[in-house]
């Protein structure tokens, strides 16, 4: 029998088709897909005198199980206990299905370590061609062509955070900028116990986020048939409150979309935020 011809694709056509769906995946709401972007800290809490972390970043379908792809480091902001951008992670490096990096401890108090992805996705026709591009608002005029044909963009902001503290929490980190969804913990996120009742904040853009729905899913989903997924949402003040089950890893997520964008040709906006938090036995 004679085997059917094998089809080679060009570099440039799959690399394509690669941004393509990447774009699509970053601009898609997370329920409506299972993979999940986080942050899996070594330790949370430690009281040492010479302290070292472990982090690694993925994208996954399990949570905090490595088998899609790993999370790109090149946002990566460390803010150390005094509020002040800590020095860079260090063994960083990225694999098939994960980044690591190592963070050194040393001061006392709260680390705030997270990915923040501020981005335009541009699609056009050229010459009979569909391109594609993304990148950032500032540059978006001097690379897109003005008066493009089938011109489409969308905006994204995205937060993916997560925090260790070295002895006792400090709050000073917990300071918010104003861009995007974030949390304003009220409950320090290194001080959940279990059975517990914590209570948080959603802003978007620095106001209350209100009637914003929250999805907050315990670590272990390869190893069980339910998602056991808890959902709060935010009331008038952005407020929002969460009583974990049971210790563990736990990840909490929120998303929206609006027409707040920094160009005129994004016609949509979509803001995302999630965050792993460990919960502690009583």
């Amino acid at each position: 029998m004679t085997k059917p011809a094998r089809v080679s694709i060009p570099l440039s056509a799959r690399l394509g088709a690669r941004v393509a769906v990447l774009a699509l995946a970053a601009l898609a709401p997370l329920a409506a897909h299972a993979h999940r972007q986080w942050l899996l800290p070594s330790a949370t809490v430690l009281s040492e005198k010479d302290a070292w972390v472990t982090v690694d970043a993925a994208v996954s379908n399990d949570l905090f199980y490595f088998e899609h792809m790993p999370m790109r480091l090149d946002n990566l902001a460390v803010t150390a206990p005094d509020g002040k951008t800590a020095a860079t992670a260090e063994n960083a490096s990225t694999g098939k299905y994960r980044s690591t990096f190592d963070l050194h401890l040393t001061q006392p108090g709260t680390y705030r370590v997270a990915v923040v992805n501020y981005g335009v996705f541009a699609s056009w026709k050229e010459n009979g061609q569909t391109r594609r591009w993304r990148g950032t608002a500032e540059a978006f005029g001097k690379s897109v062509p003005a008066g493009a044909q089938d011109l489409q963009v969308n905006e994204m902001a995205g937060r993916v955070e997560t925090y260790v503290t070295n002895g006792r929490p400090t709050r000073q980190v917990l300071t918010t900028t104003g861009k995007g969804l974030e949390l304003a913990p009220i409950t320090h996120p290194n001080d959940l116990i279990a059975g517990e009742t914590a209570s948080f904040r959603l802003l978007l853009d620095g106001k209350p986020a209100a009637n914003q729905k929250v999805s907050v899913v315990p670590g272990g989903i390869r190893y069980r048939d339910r998602l056991n997924e808890l959902e709060a949402t935010t009331d008038a003040d952005g407020k929002f409150s969460v009583k974990y089950p049971a210790p563990g890893m736990y990840w909490m997520e929120a998303e929206t979309r609006d027409d707040k964008t920094s160009i005129k040709e994004a016609k949509a906006r979509r803001a995302t935020y999630a965050v792993t938090v460990e919960v502690l036995p009583q």
